[in-house]
């Protein structure tokens, strides 16, 4: 048997990681401003993330959900804590698009509506109706087409409000900064505006903090540099740091019915060992505080660079964009200089280092790209 060949593979197999470096089967060492697509929120192999789930792995690593697991109310709590959110409740579960998936459909069980709205270039999963709120073609099959799903100009407050107004829209999903779609981060007065609009029209707003979520904004969520409280958040990615689970976080304003939602792995013991481990790391370490300043001095350190025509973002969640096509640039990061990127489009070099990432890495990351630059 032969895997499905549905990736694209760079010719490199790296073997160990630790921190923000990832070393390969040959030995070369490269520093990592990927994150492996946001994932790695607190370093790689980082000692307490490491112990945690050896010891929980020596205890037990899984039964269901048919019984008490203490280290799921421990997660909650929490994250409650250091997200701003302790009233909300969390559902756990394994994946972004598994999250976005059970977000939308406790709207719908909720307002008995079943239209979405979406925006365009956004991108929420790959799951039925994750992928069907997912603005790229290529990625939805005939199965996944049919549901209502209305997708308007990335930050249209007046469409979005002219849609909601029929009275037909069980929610509204947007990511707190849309990372495929370029890195693009909406103002907080359109959040706040659009969050009124839902609530006068009985639509809920889902924020999807799957990529922008867990400190790498500089903030909890991105979505707090405004004054929005979603009545949904979802979560995934740099939670586990590399150990696959998901979350929903729920305001009270939704009640909870034995059977509405289901998992047989999310939030199983290992997971929730990783979650809380990862969450232990992001507040002892002050890594939100870190995205903050190291994000900012990026963001700085990047402004000057031959070619550039306009960098995003915010916190450790950054786009360069450039005046032309980046795929040799990122060969050249990759391959000549040993440091990991990823992209948005031909011409955006995206940045999702993870939030332990320091000044000297930055330095190192912009240093490479002035010598390729000088190139040009």
């Amino acid at each position: 048997m032969k895997l499905f060949d549905v990736y694209p593979l760079f010719d490199i197999e790296p073997v160990k990681a630790i921190g923000s470096r990832i070393l390969d089967s040959e030995g070369n060492q490269y520093l990592d401003f990927y994150g492996g697509h946001a994932v790695i929120s607190i370093g790689h192999s980082h000692p307490k993330y490491v112990k945690a789930i050896t010891d929980q792995l020596n205890k037990i690593a899984f039964y269901s959900n048919s019984v008490i697991i203490s280290l799921q109310q421990e997660v909650a709590e929490k994250l409650g804590r250091l997200s701003g959110y302790p009233e909300y409740n969390l559902f756990l579960c394994n994946s972004g698009a598994e999250a976005n998936e059970n977000a939308l459909k406790l709207a719908s069980f909720t307002n008995k509506r079943s239209k979405v709205i979406a925006f365009k270039e956004a991108f929420h999963g790959r799951t039925s109706g994750a992928v069907a709120c997912t603005d790229n073609p290529s990625i939805i099959a005939p199965f996944n087409a049919n549901h209502q799903v209305e997708f308007i100009n990335r930050f249209d407050l007046n469409a979005a409000r002219a849609s909601i107004e029929n009275g037909d829209v069980t929610a509204v999903i947007i990511e707190g900064i849309q990372g495929v779609g370029g890195i693009y981060v909406p103002e907080p007065g359109f959040l706040e505006e659009l969050h009124a609009i839902c609530k006068q029209h009985g639509t809920f707003l889902i924020l999807d903090e799957i990529q922008s979520g867990y400190g790498r904004s500089g903030k909890f969520f991105a979505h707090q540099y405004s004054s929005v409280k979603p009545d949904i958040i979802t979560v995934a990615k740099g939670m586990g740091n590399g150990f696959p689970i998901g979350g929903v976080l729920i305001s009270p304003v939704f009640e909870a019915k034995f059977g509405m939602l289901g998992t047989t792995f999310g939030g199983n013991h290992l997971a929730c060992a990783a979650a809380k481990a990862v969450l232990d790391v992001i507040e002892d370490e002050n890594l939100v505080r870190n995205a903050a300043v190291v994000g900012e001095y990026l963001i700085e350190r990047s402004k000057n660079l031959k070619g550039l025509k306009e960098t995003r973002g915010i916190g450790l969640m950054v786009g360069l964009e450039f005046e032309f096509d980046i795929t040799q640039l990122r060969q050249d990061m990759l391959f000549n200089h040993k440091i990991f990127t990823g992209y948005s489009g031909k011409k955006t070099l995206r940045l999702l280092p993870p939030l332990s990432i320091n000044k000297n890495d930055v330095d190192l990351l912009i240093g490479a790209l002035e010598a390729i630059l000088s190139k040009e």
